[in-house]
C-alpha cells in the first residue's frame, strides 16, 4: 500500500493530467455542448473503462519489467519530470481552438457514445505515457506486491478524472458561456494550471528514491 503521501502527490499530478486539455477532455466537453450532459456522462464511462485497460496493463507486468532495469527508476523519474514539463508548454503555449467552443456534432447512440470514448482514452497518447513515465516512479517495491500498489495508484487516477471530467461534463454549456465572455480568466488559468504542472515536474526531477 503507497503511503498517503505518495497517494496525495500522484492525485495531484492526475489533477494535472485531467486539467490538460487532450482528445479526452476534448471529446467529452464536444459530446456534452452537441447533445446533452447524459451523453457526455455515457461518454465519460466509456472513457474511464479506456482509460482502466490501460492501467491494469500497466500494473500487471510493465512496471515491475521497468524495475528490474538498472537505474529504470531514474530515467523514468526524469522521463516523467520531461513529460510534466511538456503538459506544462501545452498550458502555456499561445495559439490552439479553445475547448470550450461549440462544435457541431452527429447525434449517436449510447452504444456508440461508449464506444468512441473508450476507444478516445485507450488510444489517447497523453494517457499512456502518463502510465509509463509517472506511474512507476511512485511505486515502491519494499512496500509489497508491485501490481496492487500500480493498481491503487491507478484507481486514484481513474478517481481524479471521473470527478473533474463529472464536473467539466455537468458544467460544460456554463462553463463555455462563462469563458466566452471573459477571456482573461481563461489566460490566467492556463498559467496557474501551466506553473502547477511545471513545479510538480520539478519535485518528481528531484525527488530521491529513498
Amino acid at each position: 500500500m503507497p503511503p498517503l503521501e505518495t497517494l496525495l502527490v500522484f492525485a495531484a499530478l492526475s489533477f494535472g493530467l485531467a486539467a490538460t486539455p487532450g482528445p479526452n477532455m476534448l471529446y467529452l466537453v464536444s459530446r456534452a455542448l452537441a447533445q446533452g450532459t447524459g451523453a457526455g456522462m455515457i461518454s465519460l464511462v466509456g472513457c474511464q473503462f479506456g482509460s482502466l485497460v490501460i492501467m491494469l496493463c500497466a500494473a500487471a507486468g510493465l512496471t515491475a519489467a521497468l524495475f528490474a532495469v538498472p537505474y529504470a527508476w531514474d530515467i523514468l523519474r526524469l522521463g516523467g519530470a520531461a513529460y510534466l514539463l511538456f503538459l506544462a508548454w501545452q498550458c502555456l503555449r499561445p495559439g490552439g481552438q479553445p475547448i470550450f467552443a461549440v462544435r457541431a456534432m452527429p447525434q449517436e447512440p449510447a452504444v456508440r457514445l461508449f464506444s468512441v470514448g473508450f476507444a478516445t482514452a485507450a488510444l489517447n497518447p497523453k494517457v499512456a505515457l502518463f502510465y509509463v513515465a509517472v506511474l512507476p516512479p511512485f511505486i515502491d517495491p519494499a512496500r509489497g506486491d508491485v501490481f496492487t500498489q500500480g493498481a491503487i495508484l491507478g484507481a486514484v487516477q481513474i478517481a481524479v478524472a471521473i470527478v473533474f471530467d463529472g464536473a467539466l461534463v455537468m458544467g460544460a454549456a456554463g462553463v463555455a458561456r462563462f469563458l466566452g465572455t471573459r477571456p482573461g480568466w481563461m489566460a490566467a488559468q492556463r498559467w496557474i494550471l501551466g506553473g502547477a504542472l511545471a513545479l510538480l515536474a520539478v519535485k518528481l526531477a528531484t525527488e530521491s528514491r529513498a
